[in-house]
């Protein structure tokens, strides 16, 4: 193994020019392999398009994104369709197990939102308080 620092990457990487039998066309090799790394002649690379994401785009993604979650609710609640008495702020109504976990998600999400909107409310009030004492 060479010493470090001396050729020692050089003979990790082999050499910068191409092989000798190197034929594709319009190609040709340099005359010194001191002269630099092998270039190819007679080619041009051309950028790949780049599309930029619309607002337009990002809706049709989520439309399919909520057809697809609503038709997995749909499946889950026909699928557990065995009716359930829920106890529910003292009403006890009778309803399918599934409508019960989905209702019990959407009233879990709707807590969530609130304490989330509560937070928003309050930085607001603190971001308008300090932006009224720097005047």
């Amino acid at each position: 193994m060479p010493a470090p620092g001396r050729g020692y990457a050089t003979a990790m990487t082999g050499p910068s020019y191409p092989h000798p039998d190197d034929d594709r066309p319009g190609t040709t090799p340099p005359t010194d392999p001191a002269d630099g790394p092998y270039e190819p002649t007679g080619r041009t690379t051309t950028p790949s398009p780049h599309l930029d994401r619309t607002r337009t785009g990002g809706l049709w993604v989520a439309s399919i994104s909520a057809v697809v979650v609503l038709l997995l609710l749909l499946i889950f609640i026909l699928q557990n369709g065995n009716s359930v008495q829920i106890n529910l702020f003292g009403a006890n109504p009778d309803l399918p197990l599934g409508v019960a976990l989905l209702l019990a998600a959407v009233l879990g999400a709707l807590l969530v939102a609130l304490i989330g909107a509560a937070r928003v409310v309050q930085l607001r009030h603190t971001a308008k308080k300090m932006a009224r004492s720097s005047r």
